[in-house]
């Protein structure tokens, strides 16, 4: 799956150049609190969020080429949103509490899991 490869590399590099805000958290933390950061450790959850999603992408469409497109939808999905989440929470930490964004991690984390265990079962052409 080249597409998949692809966005994993997208991943990849989002998560590496997120470790600029890991800089901008630990020098000059007060950049942060300008924009409304509240929760800073977040910045470091999403930073390896998307390094990790972006491996594990790049190592399932290397590993299974013929992963059927259905599965790999929900694999993006999943380790696209899956990092993301921790964005709102370095905003405001109670917004896990709202309905709309349980929904999205239920269902984001199911697109991960489920999609891989989906790859793992349909293995290598």
């Amino acid at each position: 799956m080249d597409w998949v490869v692809r966005i994993g590399l997208i991943e990849l590099a989002l998560g590496g150049l997120l470790g600029w805000a890991m800089v901008v958290k630990d020098d000059k933390p007060e950049w942060l609190v300008r924009i409304g950061v509240v929760a800073p450790h977040r910045i470091r959850q999403v930073h390896l969020d998307y390094v990790m999603m972006g491996l594990i992408l790049i190592g399932v469409g290397l590993a299974v080429p013929d992963l059927p497109t259905a599965i790999a939808v929900a694999l993006v999905f999943g380790t696209v949103v899956n990092p993301f989440l921790f964005v709102p929470l370095a905003f405001s930490p109670a917004v896990e509490k709202r309905g709309w964004y349980r929904v999205l991690a239920v269902v984001s984390f199911i697109g991960t899991s489920g999609g891989l265990l989906a790859a793992a079962i349909v293995g290598p052409g």
